[in-house]
This record gives C-alpha cells, structure tokens and sequence, in this order.
C-alpha cells in the first residue's frame, strides 16, 4: 500500500524549513533580493518599424494594450505615445516583463517597473532599458 501526504499537508511541513532555506538564498545576495542582474538587456541594437495596420500588431491600436516582439514590450499608454522597454527582467533575467496597465512588471517574482524602466518596487535592485518610440502615420519605430 502507498502511503501518499496530500499537497497542503506537504506545503505545511515545510513552514519554516521552507523559509529558512529562502532566507539564506536571498541572504546570500547581499541581503537585498534573490538575484542574477547580469547582462540582462537584449544584445545589439533595437531598430525596427511595425505598421499598425497589420492584424498581429492591432493590440497597440488600443490604449492599455501591448505586445511582444523582439523581446521588447511595447504598450499603447495614450491615444498619442507608447512605451517599450526590454521583455527580459532585471531581477532574474527571465523574458516575462509586461505591460500591467500603468507600468511594466514581471510576474516570476513581482518586480515592478515604471512606463521608463525605472524600478517602482524592492524586488529588482535595477531598473530595465526602456527604448525610443516615435509614430508617423501608422508606422511606429522602436529604437535604442
């Protein structure tokens, strides 16, 4: 006969041992967060030009709505102007990076950033590289 710990009960018999052991990670890491901030950016320059007429770009014909391509994150923040900053967190280098609506976060472990990469929260000890836009027509250009 197997015997088998159910999920919670397992996540409860954890409790301290659980904590104890994130402590000395993030310890580690000169007390500040659990981190790997190196070479987190894409490499080379960002220069492209989508056209907001064609369909797989149509998110960014609507104010609060973004896309990802090339691992940047581009959002329609007004009627008028976009943001775009790197897909790749400074926190752990992971490609999550979003647009929340007000700013960019990461939901691998809830960094936080503004519409200009700046770190709003505690969580990354950096901010993200946040790249140029400018929109001619239907024609947005996204550029270091």
């Amino acid at each position: 006969m197997e015997n088998r710990i159910k999920r919670n009960d397992f996540l409860k018999s954890l409790g301290l041992k659980g904590a104890s052991l994130m402590a000395v990670y993030c310890g580690a890491s000169a007390l500040s967060s659990c981190q790997n901030e190196s070479g987190v950016s894409p490499s080379g320059t960002i220069d492209f030009t989508l056209d907001l007429t064609n369909a797989s770009y149509s998110a960014l014909n609507t104010v609060g709505k973004y896309i990802t391509i090339n691992k940047v994150v581009i959002a329609r923040i007004s009627a008028t102007s976009f943001a775009a900053v790197t897909q790749i967190c400074s926190h752990e280098g992971q490609p999550q990076v979003m647009y929340n609506g007000s700013g960019f976060s990461c939901p691998a472990h809830g960094a936080t950033f503004s519409i200009t990469g700046e770190k709003t929260n505690n969580v990354s000890s950096k901010g993200i590289t946040a790249y140029k836009t400018t929109l001619t027509n239907t024609s947005l250009r996204v550029f270091s």
